[in-house]
């Protein structure tokens, strides 16, 4: 079935942003990258521009530059008022308030749009959405799923998310979800037997802190690291 634009919201973020919910270190940053649904993310941009090695991929990378820009100017007025209106259910330390968060957005949006042609060209990003991904066996050394595993576990059972982190697995050696909670702010329940089933197999699975929260309680990422 062929993706609907408006069915999507294409907010992306910061280099800034993933080296706070993945905890990326300098040596990270070296590594051969895979961003899953990574959406108009300026991460692949800016740590391109630094030298690294990496490959975005989702669904949203099937329509132009023009597209995507049109459907984030129609739904970011409605999504930070939103926000706003729940204020205090978010923490505002990384954006300082409602309006430095839809400044960050835009940031994200045009350091993608920027980049995006050539990138595509490039084959730093690729049309593409889980659980099943069109690279070949270890082809990155550090996967990073940010924003869709766990966080939408009223869209997709617990089967599309083992599934999911299994097809991660297959491509890279070691993959990294941020953040575990839902939209509704709650705890995944898909992540205890995601994990358990993980550890089963070998996998060396923890969930650690990391030095970012916007969703208030969302401050943890999982880790998985492959089994030799």
């Amino acid at each position: 079935m062929a993706m609907k634009l408006e069915n999507v919201v294409p907010f992306g973020r910061t280099l800034a942003e993933y080296r706070a919910m993945f905890s990326l270190t300098p040596e990270d940053e070296k590594r051969r990258i895979l961003s899953a649904a990574d959406g108009p993310a300026s991460f692949n941009a800016e740590l391109r521009a630094l030298g690294g090695n990496v490959v975005s991929l989702d669904p949203v990378y099937c329509f132009s530059p023009e597209e995507i820009r049109s459907r984030f100017d129609a739904v970011v007025d409605n999504i930070i008022r939103q926000v706003t209106e729940s204020y205090n259910d978010w923490v505002w330390e990384f954006h300082r308030s409602p309006e430095e968060l839809r400044r960050r957005r835009v940031e994200a949006l045009e350091g993608f749009l920027k980049d995006f042609p050539e990138g595509l060209i490039a084959g730093r990003y690729v049309t593409g959405s889980l659980p099943v991904l069109p690279f070949e066996d270890d082809r990155f050394d550090l996967v990073l799923c940010s924003h869709f595993l766990f966080l939408y576990s009223l869209h997709f059972d617990a089967e599309f998310h083992l599934r999911s982190m299994r097809e991660l697995l297959r491509v890279g050696k070691e993959v990294r979800v941020f953040p575990l909670l839902t939209l509704a702010r709650e705890p995944s329940s898909y992540l205890e037997p995601v994990t358990k089933a993980l550890r089963n197999a070998g996998h060396l699975v923890t969930i650690e802190t990391v030095p970012y929260e916007f969703q208030r309680g969302g401050n943890q990422m999982l880790r998985v690291i492959r089994k030799p």
